[in-house]
């Protein structure tokens, strides 16, 4: 008997035209490090009396099907989980490379089904009515470049069969940290550590009451994107701008050698005023719990440029 292992799943998406019913085809194998993707029922005790001290059958409560996927950033699966997160892109360029532009704002986002395969038991999981509640990811200087997709579902279907047919398959062109780099206004910003970028749609789960005991959907509500920046203390400049509570703009870019990219743009970055805190004889270091909101000039809070040789999501 085949028992199942991680190093044979697999995972295939593909965007839905209707929420929650998964497309007959068009998936494409998207590579992952793990996912905690899955549906659940928890169990409620009776809590009823006056039938002796062994308790009665438990009821089942509500399914919940949501979940994480940790996936690499890479030049061109990346790109789905950016439409998932921001809605569909506008793309430019009549040959490859194109440039796919990604704008914070949409009122709707796109719906995708994910199935994951387990091929030994044989156990086929399709996720249908998946919306990206919140993606992030850090950067630092060493280690494996990788984002959290958080995702809630309206369900889960479990088959022996694949309902994916043959995913279509990408070039796997992975960026690491030593690709990346970090621009405040323009300049680069130097002794910086490390830092993260989450943003968020928090999305509002429609739980009415249905027969299936699945959600009828998940909308967007206000998006937040918020971060942190720790860096060595070298001079005033982010300090000031903390108590004079002006806006910065900030780039954390990735650049292949062969001229593939990945830039996210935050328009306008408020920083918190840090307590600066002198630990021991080692070098002093500063953390930024910064947030971000609307620039009045661009009209939006971020942009996510992405630039491949995928000529459409």
């Amino acid at each position: 008997m085949a028992r199942a292992q991680g190093a044979r799943a697999q995972m295939a998406l593909a965007f839905e035209t209707t929420y929650g019913t998964p497309p007959a085809s068009g998936y494409t194998r998207m590579p992952f490090a793990s996912a905690t993707l899955g549906a659940e029922q928890p169990l409620l005790n009776s809590g009823l009396l006056g039938y002796g001290r062994d308790p009665l059958p438990p009821i089942k409560d509500a399914v919940t099907s949501d979940g994480d996927v940790v996936v690499p950033i890479d030049a061109q699966a990346f790109g789905f989980w950016l439409k998932a997160a921001f809605g569909a892109p506008t793309t430019t360029g009549s040959a490859a490379p194109y440039t796919h532009e990604f704008q914070s704002g949409a009122w709707t986002l796109p719906s995708v089904s994910i199935e994951t395969g387990m091929p030994e038991v044989p156990r086929y999981a399709m996720y249908s009515g998946c919306v990206l509640d919140q993606l992030s990811w850090q950067m630092q200087r060493s280690g494996l470049l990788t984002a959290t997709a958080r995702l809630v579902a309206q369900g889960e279907t479990v088959g022996t069969a694949t309902s994916a047919g043959t995913p279509a398959t990408l070039d796997l062109q992975r960026f690491g940290h030593f690709n990346g780099s970090i621009k405040r206004n323009g300049t680069a910003l130097g002794n910086v550590v490390s830092a993260e970028i989450t943003y968020a749609n928090n999305l509002d789960r429609i739980e009415t009451i249905r027969a299936d005991g699945r959600i009828d959907g998940a909308d967007p509500s206000i998006a937040a994107l918020t971060g942190r920046i720790e860096v060595r203390f070298a001079d005033q400049t982010m300090v000031t701008q903390a108590i004079n509570g002006d806006p910065c703009a900030m780039e954390f870019a990735y650049l292949l050698p062969s001229g593939e990219s990945f830039i996210f743009v935050v328009h306008a970055v408020y920083l918190p005023r840090p307590r600066i805190e002198i630990s021991g004889p080692q070098g002093v270091q500063a953390t930024f719990d910064w947030q971000a909101a609307r620039d009045a000039t661009v009209g939006r809070m971020c942009t996510a440029t992405l630039i491949n040789a995928v000529e459409t999501y």
